[in-house]
């Protein structure tokens, strides 16, 4: 998923490979939590099991881990018998990161075009083409390159503004919103819903996306002299585009990148991460998987936006073009307003704690 807070926190759109350093650590040294938090994030990470079957790193503890009583003192005999503790830790920084929040939007739009609901939701146009760049180049594990063909020749896709001007999307149309805003900060969040007159909710998920980086507009308003740094939340965002209706094509004309939908199933499930396991609001985060592997148990020590401590084990179910960082992640909060405000007013200091299994070969940094 790409995230909104992640995003506006004023780093790079590119920043530099991360390489973390894993410092062992012990069970006393982790901050205390409480037992109602140690068993739901215990849960939460139980549920990415269905998709760590065959991890050699992961089976074996998922097979323990499925026989588990859900108590506290039994899961904390799990994970101290089971699992090693690693300090996340950044060169020149120390074990000190950023931890954000992201949530599934809910928008109100129609499944066909009316004057007030003219922004198209588009579905992956028929003309990308994706090429996973791993089968030929090992090190380069989880990079594709997008575009499409001009005769025999790749060339890059569209870019996000001549995407949102063309007068024939070249991809099909899933619902229409009211606001060019609205689908700014659906793509962003990777996930949503739209509110239908008929009462019905339309899910819809990240399916793929133009192949250019994700530049956050939160940082064009900071570059533009518009917001300060440490102004900037999707509140604000949405009030400044609200005021200067006149830029707001200047403004999403800064981030190239744009994300393609796809319908998902009507169910009350939170959204499906990376991982292609649903969310737990409050306990799943997304990660960047070149230094946490997707499916990870982490133990994380941040603050709520109020500054109350915010401690717990987390599972790595996700991922986001703007999650990148050694010390990192973005916690999901869940769905609608709420979720919304508390996502949005996060950006926090934090610690993480990596929690692998005994005797399995720390992850290898790509």
């Amino acid at each position: 998923m790409l995230t909104l807070l992640a995003a506006c926190n004023g780093g790079k759109s590119t920043p530099p490979p991360a390489v973390a350093t894993y410092t062992p650590s012990t069970w006393e040294a982790l901050p205390p939590v409480s037992d109602n938090d140690l068993v739901a994030g215990f849960q939460a990470w139980v549920s990415s099991c269905v998709r760590l079957t065959k991890d050699p790193v992961w089976a074996v503890s998922c097979s323990s881990a499925a026989q588990v009583n859900a108590t506290p003192e039994a899961i904390r005999t799990f994970l101290q018998t089971n699992l090693q503790v690693y300090s996340l830790r950044s060169p020149g920084k120390g074990d000190q990161g950023l931890i954000t929040g992201y949530y599934e939007p809910v928008y109100r739009g129609s499944l066909t075009r009316t004057s007030t609901d003219n922004v198209p939701v588009l579905g992956v146009p028929d003309d990308l083409i994706v090429v996973s760049l791993d089968s030929i180049y090992p090190e380069l594990k989880g990079k594709r390159l997008r575009g499409r063909l001009e005769g025999h020749v790749l060339k890059p896709y569209d870019d996000a503004t001549t995407i949102a001007s063309a007068t024939t999307p070249k991809a099909p149309i899933l619902a229409w919103l009211s606001s060019p805003m609205d689908l700014q900060f659906l793509q962003i969040q990777g996930s949503g819903r739209i509110q239908l007159d008929s009462g019905r909710q339309l899910r819809l998920g990240y399916a793929d996306q133009n192949g250019y980086p994700y530049k956050p507009v939160g940082r064009w308003l900071v570059e533009q002299g518009q917001l300060k740094q440490d102004e900037v939340s999707m509140g604000k965002i949405h009030e400044w585009a609200q005021m200067h209706p006149e830029r707001v094509n200047e403004l999403l004309g800064s981030n190239p990148s744009y994300v393609f939908f796809s319908v998902r199933p009507d169910s009350n499930e939170s959204p499906r991460g990376s991982l292609n396991v649903p969310l737990t609001p409050g306990y799943s985060v997304a990660i960047d998987r070149k230094v946490i592997p997707l499916g990870s148990l982490l133990w994380l020590n941040t603050t709520r936006p109020d500054g109350s401590a915010l401690v717990r084990p987390v599972a790595a179910q996700d991922t986001g073009g703007a999650i990148a960082g050694e010390v990192r992640a973005d916690l999901f909060w869940g769905t609608g307003d709420a979720a919304g405000e508390l996502a949005g007013n996060m950006k926090q200091s934090g610690q993480i704690w990596l929690l692998w299994p005994k005797g399995a070969a720390l992850p290898q940094i790509h």
